[in-house]
């Protein structure tokens, strides 16, 4: 099949957002994802704010249908039957909590929080749409409960960097962040879920996680099932606890958006600014690695950094978290460890120069339009407009000629019947955040 896309590339964007529509919210892709996904849906959101105001509304409430009495905001919510993906909801058996969501089965994970900015970056969209200021109303105490949970259940030290206790919370499922985690994990026992996947079978199997991964991912799983879900049991046994750049980045920025969006309700802020001011504090002191000048998540189970390059060391320029200096350093980083060349698209999600760098495997080099849409803000923010819209050019350049595709071969070289879009095809956040860098030049 041709990547090639329709020369109406806003008309076919909008086509895959509506053909992934499924009667309240939007599906990452038919090919790989059947369900509705956390982080997916709140991008997704965004790019429906501009030609479908009301399922984009519709889009929130359908993910926040899942999350459990303590605040947690699952990662999937499983609104339908589908056997065409697994973990299904049986793997979870969330039987054992008495947190999880009565209204409709879900994971038993959470992903990085996107809804407090999606909502602000929503606002200056919609914002003269019948019913948002009542829809800021319901949405807010929601988004407030899932901060306050990850504050309160996921930061053992009280220091303003919350974990998480699973690769897929990351959002960057098989980075090579994780692996040295994975190879110290006893698996002896783990269960062997290679015939239990589809998504390897859905597409190629070199551009997916390996069935060794997968094993120690279903691993995790089953521990959090034998600790009832309880996050106190699991952060005294769980191999994987991890304070995340990337996750902490994003938390901090919808931190800083639900006050923007508290003042406009007159609600009480001041226990979110407390959160960010010892956030960032603390993740300049604790992630950030001034002799590489770069962040790093932090292994809590083994008390190091990680120190492995990846893309998720730029979210802190989104956030606001770097002086004038760390931003020069990251930037640095983006121009020589992330492109060989001038050729390369920005930005691979692993340096080139780490050994574990592959440019078609998951998180573990491609392009995602995602991370590209969340450092295009934070460069302009810290006056890089130049790298600021190289990756955003590079974004489109790539959707325009490729196709809506789930993640991208950064490498120079590959012609347009050759295969630089990987993954799922259709994918709707790709599309949806196509839309925003096209119709929206503001910054936030």
């Amino acid at each position: 099949m041709s990547q090639l896309v329709k020369t109406d590339t806003i008309g076919t964007l909008k086509d895959v957002l509506d053909n992934n529509w499924r009667n309240g919210y939007t599906i990452p892709s038919a090919r790989l994802y059947p369900f509705q996904w956390n982080w997916d849906s709140g991008f997704i959101a965004l790019g429906l704010s501009y030609y479908a105001p009301e399922k984009a509304i519709d889009e929130i409430r359908f993910i926040f249908k899942g999350q459990w009495s303590n605040g947690m905001l699952p990662h999937i919510v499983f609104h339908e039957q589908n056997e065409n993906y697994f973990p299904g909801p049986d793997v979870w058996n969330l039987h054992s909590t008495p947190y999880s969501s009565k209204t409709v089965p879900t994971s038993g994970i959470t992903q990085p929080p996107v809804f407090g900015f999606i909502i602000e970056r929503m606002h200056s969209i919609i914002s003269d749409q019948p019913g948002w200021m009542e829809f800021l109303e319901e949405i807010y105490p929601k988004i407030y409960a899932f901060h306050k949970y990850l504050y309160e259940r996921r930061d053992p030290n009280k220091e303003g960097l919350v974990y998480i206790q699973h690769n897929w919370e990351s959002g960057t499922d098989n980075s090579p962040m994780w692996d040295e985690i994975f190879e110290n994990m006893d698996v002896s026992k783990a269960r062997d879920v290679s015939h239990l996947r589809k998504d390897n079978k859905n597409v190629d199997a070199a551009e997916r996680p390996t069935n060794e991964h997968y094993k120690r991912y279903i691993s995790l799983i089953d521990t959090f099932v034998a600790c009832k879900y309880d996050d106190e049991q699991i952060a005294k046994q769980s191999p994987f606890l991890v304070q995340d750049v990337l996750f902490n980045s994003m938390l901090i920025k919808s931190n800083n958006s639900l006050i923007f969006i508290g003042d406009l309700l007159k609600k009480d802020t001041s226990e979110i600014k407390q959160w960010n001011d010892l956030a960032i504090k603390s993740m300049n002191t604790k992630l950030w690695d001034e002799e590489t000048g770069f962040y790093y998540a932090y292994d809590l189970r083994n008390n190091k950094r990680i120190p492995i390059k990846v893309s998720s060391g730029f979210m802190p320029l989104f956030a606001s978290v770097c002086s004038e200096h760390q931003a020069s350093q990251l930037v640095n980083h983006l121009k020589n460890s992330f492109a060989e060349n001038a050729e390369w698209y920005l930005c691979p999600s692993c340096a080139y120069t780490e050994a574990s760098f592959n440019p078609v495997k998951y998180w573990r080099g491609p392009v995602w339009i995602n991370v590209n849409w969340m450092l295009y803000h934070g460069l302009l923010k810290y006056g890089y407009n130049e790298e600021g819209e190289l990756i955003k050019q590079d974004s489109l350049a790539l959707v325009d000629n490729f196709g809506s595709f789930e993640y991208f071969d950064p490498r120079p070289g590959i012609e347009f019947d050759q295969k630089r879009g990987i993954g799922a095809d259709l994918f709707s956040w790709t599309a949806a955040l196509y839309l925003d860098f096209k119709y929206n030049q503001q910054n936030f």
